[in-house]
């Protein structure tokens, strides 16, 4: 059995927002098993890929909020994990 392990996190920077509790999200971690190596990878690779292109389309979706003065994408991280492991 193989377990892909997904970990997903975002923080906002301080000068982002005057809400403290925004700052700093805590992470979301998700389980999924598989029955072999191969089928874990192959989810490992679609997932990463699906993440990179959501955080393309939210840096755009920000850019064009920072054109109007309305934010700026350097106040926001997102990072995210993604691993396959031998259970």
């Amino acid at each position: 059995m193989w377990v892909l392990m997904y970990v997903f996190s975002y923080s906002v920077s301080p000068a982002a927002t005057n809400d403290k509790a925004e700052w700093r999200l805590l992470p979301t971690v998700v389980f999924q098993e598989f029955s072999n190596e191969e089928r874990c990878r192959a989810a490992k690779t679609t997932l990463e890929s699906s993440l990179s292109h959501a955080g393309e389309r939210l840096k755009s979706g920000l850019e064009d909020l920072k054109s109007l003065g309305k934010a700026d994408p350097s106040q926001i991280i997102i990072a995210y994990n993604v691993e396959c492991l031998p259970k």
